[in-house]
């Protein structure tokens, strides 16, 4: 029996977990637009929405992680009162909730936000209001992770973690550290990050993207780390010959045997030039090996992609089964930040009816959907 091709729409209707996308980097173009004329914004490249769609996955797509954020100087701009802030949360669980997701994690820099006179609060409170529209009139969960910039002060990544724990339980999951690696060690914020454990919250750190394993070692051993943004370049820490992974390195050795998750992200990975093409991708290796890792977008305007889009290039580029599908979900709402019995609520009730579906309809088509999910991430 075939493992596939999958059909799109079953992939599309899928229930899937996002925990690894920018709200400044997923916003629709049309919005954009619509919110440039509005204010009188001038810098956008054309008013024809799916010519600005382009313009942005062309831009992003050159092979650098500097270039690739050259077009949130547009976004930032637009983002900048609290009408547009709410609008674009809300449109960004309403899309999220067409693709199929019922749990995500959306992270962004509040302080980028705030040129417009708002403070830090009044923004996070004006993206929480349309997050929470979105969840009531959609069916999903969205909570919020502060990010803030490796190449900022420290003082300005503790003001942010004091953010994120004066905000905790009232929709702000965690705590997390974007921007280039190469010159900007994470280690550099550690007191932000030391806020955020002694108020026992969360904190993901983008490592392993623009620079080598040790960016990860360091997010996790000095700074603390629960997740990984990434974690792509984890793959020079191991040997793999022939599609096998032969050996492992001490760190990723600890990745794996500490269930690290992994929060990784094909098509964006291919534009920033963190691999060389999809195909040299190192996420089914990862997968096979037994590591925690799960898909994500991380921009979805960026990237021009849905997390469909994400799951079908795993399926078709990799060969993934139903059954591994349904793994990297598992393994994503395992690694939410976000209380453990509402995790195994929405695990039960959401994800594994949806794949039960999802593998009757495949088995009708004569396809073969792999064995039913066992072990430790069913």
């Amino acid at each position: 029996m075939p493992i596939g091709p999958l059909d799109p729409e079953l992939v599309r209707r899928l229930p899937k977990v996002s925990l690894h996308d920018h709200l400044d980097g997923s916003v629709r173009p049309g919005t954009l637009i619509e919110l440039a004329a509005a204010s009188g914004y001038a810098e956008l490249p054309t008013t024809e929405a799916p010519a600005l769609a382009e313009w942005f996955r062309r831009g992003a797509d050159r092979g650098s992680l500097p270039l690739y954020l050259e077009g949130f100087r547009h976004t930032i701009a637009l983002l900048q009162d609290a009408a547009a802030l709410e609008r674009v949360a809300f449109e960004y669980a309403e899309d999220l909730a067409r693709d199929g997701v019922v749990y995500a994690e959306v992270r962004f820099a509040p302080h980028f936000h705030t040129a417009g006179g708002l403070g830090l609060d009044a923004v996070l409170d004006a993206v929480l209001r349309g997050l929470r529209r979105g969840e009531a009139e959609h069916g999903l969960t969205v909570r919020v992770l502060v990010c803030a910039l490796r190449n900022e002060p420290a003082e300005q990544s503790h003001r942010l973690s004091e953010l994120t724990t004066a905000w905790m339980d009232r929709g702000v999951c965690g705590f997390d550290l974007a921007g280039e690696e190469s010159g900007h060690p994470a280690k550099h914020h550690l007191q932000a990050f030391h806020r955020v454990q002694r108020a026992n919250g969360s904190i993901t750190i983008h490592a392993g993207e623009g620079f080598g394993p040790e960016s990860i070692w360091q997010a996790l051993q000095f700074c603390g780390a629960h997740r990984i943004g990434h974690g792509t370049r984890l793959a020079e820490d191991m040997t793999i010959h022939d599609g096998r992974v032969l050996k492992l390195g001490s760190l990723a050795r600890y990745v794996l045997d500490h269930r690290i998750p992994l929060e990784m992200c094909l098509s964006s990975n291919v534009h920033t030039g963190t691999v060389a093409s999809l195909e040299a991708h190192p996420f089914p290796h990862f997968l096979r090996a037994g590591f925690r890792v799960t898909l994500n977008t991380d921009n979805r305007l960026m990237s021009g992609v849905t997390l469909t889009d994400e799951y079908l290039l795993a399926h078709r580029t990799f060969g993934l089964t139903l059954t591994e599908l349904e793994r990297v979900t598992a393994n994503a709402i395992n690694a939410a930040f976000h209380p453990y019995w509402e995790r195994r609520r929405i695990l039960h009730a959401r994800i594994e009816p949806g794949f039960a579906a999802a593998r009757a309809e495949a088995l009708e088509a004569g396809l073969d959907p792999g064995p039913p999910l066992g072990g430790e991430d069913a």
